[in-house]
């Protein structure tokens, strides 16, 4: 690790999210985790770095198999203490379109939040606004699994993590 940490936490421009439960802060540069290749110990490294660098902001979705060791590094950090706590971090992760279904949302997060062992998320996103097949995981989607996503209902239950104190805001990823 870096033996030289950079003071850049306070420069790191923020934006306000709206939520239910008031406004959140989110910092408008963050790590992405989507080029994992499920190699766990470069990602756990690769996050403690960037905290020592300044970034607080790290962005995963189950469907990126990063989850585990991003919590795994999470966990270290507050461990060494280069972070006072879990506040000041600021996790995201997303809703996979096979559990875009108003019955699945609920333990798709709670499945996530044991992976990262973290006991809430500060963004959960609808990864996409597609449903397709429960239990399909390849990507990309096979035509014939895509289903009518129920915006209503999947988005209520969205509203529904969000007032149990799992997530403290939802959005919908769009790209």
């Amino acid at each position: 690790m870096a033996t030289t940490t950079l003071n850049s936490v306070t420069k790191i421009p923020k934006m306000e999210l709206s939520s239910s439960s008031g406004p959140v802060s989110m910092p408008v540069i963050g790590f992405g985790t989507a080029a994992n290749n499920n190699d766990g110990a470069t990602l756990i490294s690769a996050v403690l770095e960037s905290i020592e660098l300044g970034y607080r902001h790290f962005d995963t979705a189950s469907a990126y198999e990063s989850e585990q060791a991003l919590g795994e590094a999470i966990a270290e950090a507050l461990r060494l203490g280069l972070v006072p706590s879990r506040d000041h971090l600021f996790i995201t992760t997303k809703l996979w379109p096979s559990e875009a279904h108003a019955h699945l949302v609920l333990p798709s997060l709670q499945k996530s939040l044991r992976t990262l062992q973290l006991e809430y998320l500060d963004l959960y996103l609808i990864h996409w606004p597609i449903t397709v097949i429960p239990g399909k995981r390849e990507f990309p989607f096979d035509k014939q699994d895509l289903m009518p996503m129920d915006f209503k209902s999947v988005w209520a239950a969205m509203e529904e993590c969000q007032r149990l104190g799992f997530t403290k805001s939802i959005g919908v990823c769009l790209r």
